[in-house]
This record gives structure tokens, C-alpha cells and sequence, in this order.
């Protein structure tokens, strides 16, 4: 799995890479499972769990409420529970103005670069 993104042509994705792409401990996926209902992962008869989309993206609104907004478990269950449409599109909207900041910092360091580069050719042509 892409750190940025999931690849969307894949159907599953082991509890390795599940792990990784959100910084946390496997242990702490399978918590999360036993917890909440909206996570599903496939088992092999081996017992190997491979999350699917739909799960990576239940973890995504379970990391960001719990881990981002620092909801406690009960609380993270309750938001789910009363309006987890509310919670995708609050998720949504936070990711987008988080890009637009950076994209926004991007482009004010390029500025500062400019203007730096501007003024150091006019003091060497006095």
C-alpha cells in the first residue's frame, strides 16, 4: 500500500499494510475490530485478516476520531452510530483544507524564495 493513498485495484490488503499506511500497531487494529462493528476483515483459515476498501476506510473514520479528534472509544462509537455520514463528510472536509494549507505553504515558500532571489540580485546591481 502507497503511503499517500490505497491503491483502489486491489481488493485486499494484510494487517501489515493496514498498519503501516496508518502508523499503529497491529494489536491495535485488532482491538478496533472487536470493537466496532463496521470492521470486517476476511479471514484465511489460517487466521490471516485481509481488510478490504471499505474496512481501510471504517479505520480511516475510526483513526481520525480517535487519534486526530482524540474521542475515546465510547465517543468514537456513539459519532458512528449517531451520524457516520456526518463524520465522512467532517473527515472529508478537514483532509481537503489540510491540502489546501499545504499547497498554500508550498506557494508562500516559493514566494519567500522569489522575493529572497529578487532582492539579492537588486542590492548586487547598485
Amino acid at each position: 500500500m502507497k503511503n499517500n493513498e490505497t491503491n483502489q485495484h486491489r481488493l485486499y490488503y494484510t494487517i501489515g499494510e493496514v498498519a503501516d499506511y496508518f502508523n499503529v500497531n497491529e494489536s491495535l487494529l485488532r482491538f478496533w475490530e472487536k470493537e466496532f462493528d463496521i470492521i470486517n476483515p476476511r479471514k484465511s483459515s489460517k487466521g490471516t485478516r485481509y481488510y478490504s476498501p471499505v474496512d481501510i476506510e471504517n479505520i480511516r473514520l475510526i483513526y481520525y476520531l480517535t487519534k486526530e479528534k482524540g474521542l475515546t472509544l465510547s465517543g468514537a462509537k456513539k459519532k458512528l452510530k449517531e451520524n457516520k455520514d456526518g463524520v465522512i463528510r467532517n473527515h472529508e472536509i478537514i483532509h481537503h483544507l489540510k491540502n489546501i494549507k499545504s499547497e498554500l505553504i508550498a506557494i508562500r515558500d516559493e514566494f519567500s524564495v522569489i522575493e529572497e532571489t529578487s532582492e539579492s540580485d537588486n542590492t548586487h546591481n547598485i
